[in-house]
């Protein structure tokens, strides 16, 4: 007589299993739609923050941005160093700024959060990995250089390094 579980493996239900990714500042449950952003007035709909305007009975909750902001929390860094730096330091902090300025209106969580002087150079914080990481590509577009990145996936925080 063939045994009918040949070949079967046991389910293990004793392991804990570990998210894909894991980003503190992102919402433990879905929010009620509309919710609107006290401090920014982004609003969340559809799934997602977007810039739209927020009926007066719009439930309220700071977005994620505005939350990295209040506790200095970046997402991204972006060191830029170099003699090309120290050349032409307002044209690439033009660069920086513009490309916040498009990521900002696709999307409202994607910020700087600020751009302070360190050993001769800059560094740009954000508010989220994927505008580090544009910034990062578009000085390398630009003016080419030696680009890094280096991501920590526990803390969900992206170091860009670009240096000419």
């Amino acid at each position: 007589m063939k045994n009918r579980f040949a070949g079967f493996q046991p389910v293990r239900r004793d392991r804990l299993l570990q998210e894909s990714r894991h980003d503190p500042y992102q919402a433990k449950r879905k929010l009620p739609e509309p919710t609107v952003c006290p401090d920014c007035g982004a609003v969340f709909h559809g799934g997602r923050w977007q810039w739209l305007t927020a009926s007066a009975d719009a439930h309220k909750a700071s977005c994620p941005a505005c939350q990295r902001q209040r506790e200095r929390m970046p997402a991204g860094y972006v060191s830029i160093s170099g003699d090309f730096f120290n050349g032409h330091r307002e044209e690439l902090l033009q660069l920086i700024q513009n490309e916040e300025k498009h990521a900002k209106t696709a999307g409202p969580l994607k910020r700087i959060l600020g751009i302070t002087d360190e050993n001769g150079g800059v560094l740009v914080t954000t508010t989220d990995i994927h505008l580090a990481r544009t910034i990062g590509d578009a000085l390398h577009r630009a003016y080419q250089g030696e680009l890094e990145y280096h991501y920590n996936e526990q803390e969900h925080l992206l170091r860009v390094a670009w240096q000419r």
